[in-house]
């Protein structure tokens, strides 16, 4: 997991060989303009799922992982935004089998720690992470950037 300012994205872009483009994507974009949906970067391989939602109380946010996929999670507007988090290693309360069709497996164990996120600032979030987002008061937008492994 690395959480940071989009300011900054510059440090992680080879962490990956498509993050230079997912972040300069990123970063070059007026997510308060561009519609709420997907939207193709680099067909499935990087793409970008705009969302205004309400967010969630604690109990009710779900710790997630994906296999397929790194996310780059960036709150856009809103106050903040909390995210559970666990290290997907010590996950052990399965809300059902890995949904391979959508990348996404629920657990229903406790978050380890949470960490919360101000406009402008991002969470890379890769396959051995669990992930609980959507915690708070309110509603944000956000933009959740799919980078395939």
């Amino acid at each position: 997991m690395i959480f940071d300012s989009l300011k900054n994205y510059a440090r992680y872009e080879n962490v990956h060989p498509r993050m230079k483009r997912a972040f300069e994507f990123l970063a070059a974009t007026d997510w308060t303009a561009m519609e709420p949906g997907i939207h193709e970067i680099e067909g499935r391989d990087i793409y970008a799922n705009v969302m205004e939602r309400e967010l969630k109380k604690k109990g009710d946010a779900k710790l997630e992982v994906h296999d397929a996929y790194i996310d780059i999670q960036l709150l856009v507007t809103g106050e903040a935004e909390t995210f559970g988090w666990s290290e997907r290693k010590d996950l052990r309360q399965p809300q059902g089998a890995f949904n391979a069709e959508k990348d996404i497996q629920f657990f229903e164990d406790e978050p380890q720690t949470y960490y919360t996120m101000r406009p402008g600032q991002f969470s890379v979030l890769f396959p051995e992470d669990g992930h609980a987002p959507m915690v708070g008061e309110g509603v944000v937008r956000k933009v959740i950037v799919k980078v395939r492994r």
